[in-house]
């Protein structure tokens, strides 16, 4: 993996960043609008997100709503490995809401959170694909709904973290109200460069990266298989 040293020497010299526009960033909506934010300079590839996320949502095998794969980046030393998150990136422009023949798929009005009605959902997979983040994990049977992340909505309703910002050991995810200023998250992305995935695709997503490459490709990224860690 690459060490928190060279990372930070990185971030430093300005080689890392390619910024989002301060008016998505800042921009107020009614309600809350709940993002999250993944530093990957502190993101150990432990893979303690995943397990949590998996055990508190009761997601079947290979179905997992958050994923972290591992990216190769060049340093001084030689080439070195990055971990990276991935999951439902709680589009403001969601793609999937617009082609559910059923409108199980819907973005919440009061705080963002991109939801399936599972009770509605016919199993069609059509938001499978209409994902450009390969984000929604897909059942083969067609039988039950997709797999996405909610950012856990029965903890957040409750006043909890979702599982995996609970369970971060690095303190790499970081979640909250951009529409609070006081809030870490708000805090986090007015101090810091962030990242956006596809910003191409105008869905304008609720989640941002601290500490990718400026030269990386983001269809690469979203590419990796997450059962391929170099060890």
């Amino acid at each position: 993996m690459l060490d928190r040293r060279s990372i930070l020497k990185m971030a430093a010299g300005g080689a890392l960043f390619s910024l989002v526009p301060s008016a998505q960033l800042l921009a107020q909506t009614p309600g809350k609008r709940l993002a999250m934010v993944f530093d990957v300079r502190r993101c150990t590839g432990c893979l303690s997100c995943t397990v949590s996320c998996a055990m508190e949502n009761q997601t079947a095998p290979g179905r997992g709503r958050t994923r972290v794969t591992q990216m190769s980046v060049k340093t001084d030393n030689g080439v070195a490995a990055l971990a990276v998150p991935n999951q439902c990136n709680q589009c403001d422009k969601p793609p999937c809401v617009e082609v559910c023949p059923a409108d199980a798929t819907y973005k919440r009005k009061e705080d963002g959170i991109v939801v399936i009605n599972h009770d509605e959902c016919i199993a069609c997979q059509s938001c499978v694909e209409a994902c450009p983040y390969g984000a929604r994990r897909i059942d083969e049977e067609y039988e039950n709904p997709p797999e996405k992340c909610n950012f856990c909505i029965h903890r957040v309703t409750a006043g909890l973290l979702p599982a995996c910002v609970e369970t971060c050991i690095g303190e790499a995810r970081v979640f909250g109200d951009l529409n609070d200023p006081n809030s870490k998250v708000s805090q986090l992305v007015k101090d810091n460069k962030v990242y956006a995935m596809l910003p191409k695709e105008g869905t304008m997503p609720n989640i941002f990266y601290i500490g990718l490459p400026e030269n990386s490709n983001d269809k690469e990224i979203l590419a990796l298989n997450f059962l391929e860690w170099q060890r």
